[in-house]
């Protein structure tokens, strides 16, 4: 929305999941036509070997790209949870960000990741989606406690700008699951056509649901002030908020298993013709794993990684992929609304990729990682702002005990205030 400007933004999310679940249907009528039953076979089949290196390589580095993101999120988001702990001092390496992603890797995601049936995080992922609930929740709450204390930006509501493009790229990180679609596929009962129709556009419109109360929430509250991990916005001492970001970092740590999943079986396509014996899958495995924790601890800023992962792997994979493919092996006639649109996403596409990457490397996202926003300053207290709302007593800046007088100085003036319970107040 930030990227955007927040009407077309909105457009935009319709548009990008509209393509996601058109796509998506695509990708299996193409493997129904081939006779195939991968997304690699399927482009191999289509185009020959070239065409099957330039799908592996994007099917690799996507689901990699996404691993070394979770890996940000779980250090970022995790490490303010435990500097919430009393008596834990916030400067404590053992709190800090990399310790946090090694140990989230070693005990968590690399036991998940070793698992050779993808079908056995299916619970897994009910856990996901129960605790993505809970962190709409939270920054709903937050959009209606909060929103009204923070100043908006001045270009808050213009309907588009430049950035747009760039904004593509990020929604069509949040959207993309073709890398991984024929292995769900696969683990249906009975996969057929109509049955996968049914499920994509279910999922499609859940995922479309919660997004946009994610983007709209979010923004409305911090408008041109959105980082590009909603989290790294809300102050530290939010206890609410710390419960989120305990329930996002565990969401992702969850997730991350699942693109282990693919970027393995790219790599068993690719050398070891589709099958790793016992020794091999764990190799593999802990060599992937382990060079995307090393690349996770050197990169701080997420915006920049959603982006460029966007527009370079996301964008071909959702956009022109799907669309060449489908054109080649279809026999419907030319006005066929399948090949219609499918004329109409290709040059999109392209378009993305290329403007996308251009943008990304010259016009970054502002990235603030580990700092407190400016309005999380007790400098920036405010009187007229002063009111007892659920923010206030959350958020703690201070304590005043029984009859402890506290004096504040709004300027030239001084105002004494005299609370007779104990009350927790902060600056908006």
């Amino acid at each position: 929305m930030k990227q955007a400007g927040f009407p077309l933004g909105i457009l935009l999310l319709f548009w990008v999941s509209y393509v996601t679940d058109f796509s998506l249907i695509l990708l299996i009528k193409g493997a129904a036509l081939s006779g195939t039953d991968t997304y690699q076979s399927l482009v191999n089949r289509t185009f020959g070997f070239p065409g099957y290196l330039l799908l592996s390589v994007l099917q690799f580095l996507y689901p990699f790209i996404a691993m070394i993101s979770y890996n940000i999120i779980t250090g970022d988001t995790l490490s303010k949870v435990f500097q919430r702990i009393p008596g834990v001092d916030p400067e404590n390496l053992l709190i800090g960000r990399h310790l946090i992603i090694v140990l989230s890797t070693v005990v968590f995601t690399l036991p998940l990741s070793l698992y050779r049936d993808i079908a056995k995080l299916g619970k897994i992922s009910l856990i996901s989606t129960v605790l993505t609930t809970l962190i709409l929740g939270i920054v709903v709450a937050r959009g209606v406690s909060l929103g009204p204390h923070i100043p908006k930006t001045e270009d808050a509501w213009i309907f588009a700008k430049p950035n747009a493009v760039q904004a593509v790229g990020v929604m069509s990180f949040a959207f993309i699951c073709h890398h991984n679609c024929f292995l769900v596929y696969g683990s249906l009962e009975e996969p057929t056509v109509a049955k996968w129709s049914h499920i994509i556009h279910v999922s499609t419109l859940i995922s479309v649901f919660i997004s946009i109360l994610f983007a709209t929430c979010g923004y409305l509250t911090f408008t041109g002030y959105t980082q590009g991990d909603l989290f790294e916005n809300y102050c530290r001492n939010d206890d609410l908020v710390t419960f989120g970001r305990f329930c996002y970092g565990v969401t992702v740590i969850l997730t991350y298993p699942i693109e282990c999943f693919v970027t393995r079986e790219v790599i068993a396509n690719v050398f070891f013709g589709g099958n790793l014996s016992s020794v091999c899958h764990i190799i593999v495995t802990v060599v992937i794993i382990t060079v995307a924790t090393l690349v996770s601890l050197l990169i701080d800023c997420l915006g920049i990684v959603l982006e460029l992962n966007g527009v370079l792997c996301a964008a071909p994979l959702i956009f022109i992929i799907p669309s060449a493919c489908y054109l080649k092996l279809s026999e419907e006639p030319r006005t066929h609304s399948d090949k219609i649109m499918s004329c109409v996403m290709l040059p999109i596409g392209a378009v993305v990729m290329a403007v996308g990457f251009v943008m990304a490397v010259t016009s970054p996202q502002d990235c603030s990682h580990g700092q407190e926003m400016f309005y999380c300053s007790p400098d920036n207290f405010s009187l007229t702002n002063i009111s007892i709302s659920h923010f206030q007593l959350t958020t703690q800046l201070s304590i005043l005990n029984d009859s402890e007088i506290q004096v504040i100085q709004p300027g030239k003036s001084q105002l004494v205030l005299l609370w007779s319970h104990t009350v927790q107040h902060t600056s908006p």
